[in-house]
């Protein structure tokens, strides 16, 4: 089996409870398509949205929908922020326990697994446990980080750690930064601080702020989302526990109402288990052969 053969069949799995819901409304009435799509978490205004394309779509409400799908997950990045730029730096921000740190030594290891030089930078100085968790992710990775206390300036860390890329001339920064709700001003501040610095050492930093968001809160993370783009200008999103939920859904309302790409998504704890995220591939193990 390929590593993609085996990736769309995680993906499937992950995906099976949105899935079972939404092959059962669409045999139906229009009436229960759109329960169907409101029980996969799509909401009320996405719903609205995919019902009225699919109507103006003549044959297979399932094909119709399965393309509409498509078209609104299709984001892409702002040309900006696809320019190669050495070292690349990444800020990783989310709400607490939505797989932040894992997610930050997943991508390390498909980074490295590509030829780039990784360095991570533990900018998370309020958990304990997050600076140890995130050095043996860097450990099983296989790339280097930069440690921190607890209580420690976030920043800094962060600065050290472009400043050591530098003179590596390594490829590619990632900046763990401390779970935080989007209502909490003070840590709010603290990333934009990070971010301030992040451009004071290399001209254009960070070029890329990600948000990681755990499937399985649905459509509070439209709301997650729209703040922290709000407060730091986020470039794209990495969804999480899509195995855990059967909220599959959400990520078409926040394409629809944030116009922000996705990035990766993830199934699982293992190191392959996050992925470049593929509309239509997604589309596919949403929809299976409905």
């Amino acid at each position: 089996m390929t590593q993609k053969t085996s990736w769309f069949e995680r993906l499937k799995a992950g995906l099976r409870g949105t899935r079972d819901a939404l092959v059962r409304g669409l045999r139906g009435t229009p009436e229960e398509i759109e329960a169907a799509l409101l029980e996969a978490d799509v909401g009320v205004k996405a719903t609205e949205h995919l019902l009225a394309r699919i109507r103006t779509r003549s044959g297979d409400p399932a094909a119709a929908l399965k393309a509409e799908i498509i078209s609104l997950l299709a984001v892409e990045a702002p040309a900006a922020h696809l320019e190669e730029r050495k070292p690349r730096i990444t800020m990783i921000v989310g709400v607490n326990g939505s797989g932040k740190t894992t997610t930050v030594g997943k991508l390390a290891d498909r980074e490295r697994r590509e030829g780039k030089s990784v360095i991570v930078a533990a900018s998370d100085t309020y958990r304990d446990a997050a600076a140890p968790q995130l050095r043996i992710w860097a450990e099983r990775a296989g790339v280097e980080i930069v440690f921190s206390e607890r209580g420690q300036d976030a920043a800094a860390v962060a600065f050290d750690a472009v400043v050591r890329a530098q003179s590596r001339s390594a490829d590619i920064v990632l900046v763990d930064t401390a779970g935080r709700l989007h209502t909490r001003r003070d840590l709010m501040d603290e990333a934009k601080k990070i971010k301030r610095v992040l451009g004071k050492v290399r001209d254009g930093a960070p070029d890329d702020i990600w948000l990681v968001l755990d499937a399985t809160v649905g459509q509070n993370g439209i709301v997650q989302a729209r703040s922290f783009d709000a407060e730091l200008g986020l470039t794209g999103l990495i969804v999480t526990k899509l195995d855990g939920t059967a909220k599959g859904g959400v990520l078409i309302p926040i394409a629809l109402e944030l116009k922000l790409p996705i990035r990766y998504v993830g199934v699982g704890e293992e190191l392959e288990d996050l992925q470049p995220f593929a509309p239509e591939e997604f589309a596919a193990a949403l929809l299976g052969d409905a």
